[in-house]
């Protein structure tokens, strides 16, 4: 047993602990971290195994939310959890997002992140807590690592911006920002906001800024009083005689890569370069090494090119892909949209269903329902790559997440459109940013099925590529340039404001002074999708096209449920049966009543008259 340590930090008003050296003392790194009454325990493990001849960090993060720690018992035949929820891969995913680009170059040993809510507070994130117990936990293990970073949730409610806010206080956001950060700058950012300025986004990741000092600070002191022996690592270098080789013979052999049309053309030049130049040095070095040396100069090759101002395309800094769309592809969709940027595309559908059709979650805070739902789908033809269907993956659950959140703002209230939406997005081909692919082509599917949005949306991807003192923003990345770039960071709005933002890096932390021109430069882009996009549809359609179930809402008394319903459902379901429309009746007396045809829709009503009359004004 180790000896046990504590330390305390204050952000937001509100009191963090982290504690180490009493749970989980096998691990190599193990935290609880306390807020409230929110507990969780962060274990960290990293093999002390060569990699052999891996060419990838295996970086793991496992994020599990016990129900118990909500004093509920799991749903299902099983009553236990199982697989891993929603909520739960996309708080992974943040925690890996956050301590990933802190790894050291070089480091290729087998790592693992466990993370698990022991105790739930309904006003504590459990995410942000996650990420700041995995860092403190990487930071106490000796496990090579150039952490500590800090995260930090943001909402806005009026003006008024709170750091580590309650779940009333995210519910009436107009803003809800979650960054992490080192001592360095920012590492991960995400959010949804409600079409602000970029301006307001500079400001408020500033604001953030100033309340994760303390949190740094205490998984320092932690570190110190734990004093765990940092671990012995030195990259294998690639000698200069073979760097120099290498770079001497690769990098006339790519001459026709820049400015090369496609992706597929781009690729054969790299493949006939790198053979070659693998069979010209086969006796200098092993052929791992060479291939080492060779991605090192051919990032090298394209880093060098973006700061003289060339791309691989032989486009300008600053200029969108080529675009094209179209509306209502689909004959026998709700709505459907094929959007084309460069080498992406997103295949979208828009379907309206009944509230019986929302989908039912279980979550700590018990059952809950969404009324919107975005699926992302990305089979692996979209590459060209041949691989099974195992269903979405991290990937997708994320990318749909951003998507949504990008699209959530501009949807009409549910007393205004009683529906259900699923938009689903199939990516068809893919070379950079297909879920701002997915956003754009997910608007216009919205338009085109009749949804009364307040504002197409549109989005993009920014990349950075930074040396010393040079940096240059690129618009609209492709997969290449986010391969050997710094920085994805998407962003997605309307012509007013921003309504979601992400961002990813893997210098370890992105300088804040360049956001502000990153953001403005998005701005410009997203201005130019949006025109390309009015030319498809520029509105929603005006009335539910073919097969789109029509809806009527009104209202009953309260007390005369009962008799609309009747006994055992009786009454309820022989209106249905009677006139072949759903009906659908919440506590408070409202009647939604969906049918294919408003005869249908009319008939049913008038049986809801008959047994109930409705509710007079003010009554």
């Amino acid at each position: 047993m180790r000896d046990a340590h504590s330390v305390r930090a204050t952000t937001g008003g509100r009191e963090l602990i982290f504690e180490t050296g009493a749970i989980a003392c096998l691990a190599h790194g193990s935290v609880v971290a306390r807020q409230g009454d929110a507990v969780v325990l962060a274990a960290v493990v990293a093999s002390h195994d060569p990699p052999g001849e891996r060419d990838f960090f295996p970086l793991t993060v496992e994020y599990r939310e016990k129900l118990a720690s909500a004093g509920r018992i799991p749903g299902g035949y099983l009553r236990r959890e199982s697989r891993a929820t929603e909520a739960e891969t996309l708080a992974a995913r943040f925690v890996d997002r956050s301590i990933r680009p802190l790894f050291p170059e070089g480091f290729l040993n087998e790592t693992q992140a466990t993370i698990t809510v022991l105790s739930y507070d309904p006003d504590v994130d459990p995410g942000v807590l996650a990420i700041n117990a995995a860092s403190a936990a990487l930071r106490c293990s000796g496990i090579p690592w150039d952490g500590p970073v800090a995260a930090v949730r943001v909402a806005q409610a009026g003006e008024t911006l709170t750091a580590a806010p309650t779940a009333a206080e995210r519910a009436d956001a107009s803003l809800d920002l979650l960054v992490s950060f080192t001592c360095a700058g920012l590492v991960m950012a995400e959010g949804r906001m409600d079409q602000h300025g970029e301006e307001r986004i500079v400001e408020v990741i500033g604001f953030a800024r100033g309340h994760v000092t303390p949190i740094l600070q205490a998984q320092d002191e932690l570190r110190s009083l734990a004093g765990v022996p940092a671990r012995d690592f030195v990259p294998e270098p690639i000698p200069c005689e073979v760097v120099a080789a290498v770079e001497g013979q690769l990098f006339p052999l790519l001459g026709a890569l820049i400015g090369a049309s496609s992706k597929q053309e781009r690729r054969k030049v790299v493949e006939s370069a790198t053979r070659r130049v693998r069979a010209a040095l086969a006796s200098l070095a092993p052929e791992s090494m060479l291939d080492r040396a060779m991605s090192l100069a051919l990032r090298r090759h394209l880093r060098d090119a973006v700061l003289r101002g060339m791309r691989l395309d032989g486009r300008r800094l600053d200029e969108v892909r080529p675009i094209s769309a179209v509306t209502g592809w689909l004959p026998r969709a709700h709505g459907s949209a094929v959007f084309t940027r460069g080498e992406t595309q997103a295949v979208v559908t828009c379907t309206l269903g009944t509230g019986r059709e929302e989908l039912e979650m279980e979550t700590l805070d018990g059952p809950v329902r969404r009324p919107f739902m975005l699926h992302y789908n990305f089979p692996p033809y979209s590459v060209g790559e041949i691989k099974p269907s195992r269903g979405p993956g991290r990937r997708e659950l994320g990318h749909g997440n951003l998507a949504r959140a990008a699209l959530e703002p501009v949807l009409p209230p549910a007393a205004e459109f009683p529906y259900t939406i699923r938009v689903e997005s199939d990516i068809t081909q893919s070379n950079g940013s297909s879920s701002m692919a997915t956003v754009c082509g997910g608007s216009l599917a919205l338009m085109d099925a009749g949804v009364p949005i307040s504002a197409p949306v549109a989005g993009v991807a920014m990349g950075l590529v930074l040396e010393g003192p040079s940096h240059t923003v690129l618009t609209d990345i492709m997969g290449d340039e986010d391969h050997a770039g710094d920085m994805d960071f998407k962003v997605a709005g309307t012509r007013k404001g921003v309504t979601a933002i992400q961002l990813d890096n893997k210098l370890g932390a992105v300088p804040e002074n360049l956001l502000a021109g990153a953001l403005a430069q998005a701005q410009a882009a997203r201005l130019d999708i949006l025109d390309a996009m009015d030319r498809a549809r520029s509105e929603p359609r005006t009335g539910p096209r073919d097969g789109v179930p029509r809806v009527e809402m009104v209202r009953i008394r309260p007390n005369r449920i009962r008799e609309l319903i009747g006994p055992s459902g009786k009454t309820i379901q022989d209106i249905q049966t009677g006139t072949g429309a759903r009906v659908e009746v919440d506590r408070d007396g409202t009647v939604r009543v969906y049918a294919d045809s408003q005869p249908k829709i009319a008939r049913a009503v008038g049986r809801i008259r008959e047994l109930t009359g409705f509710a007079e004004v003010g009554g």
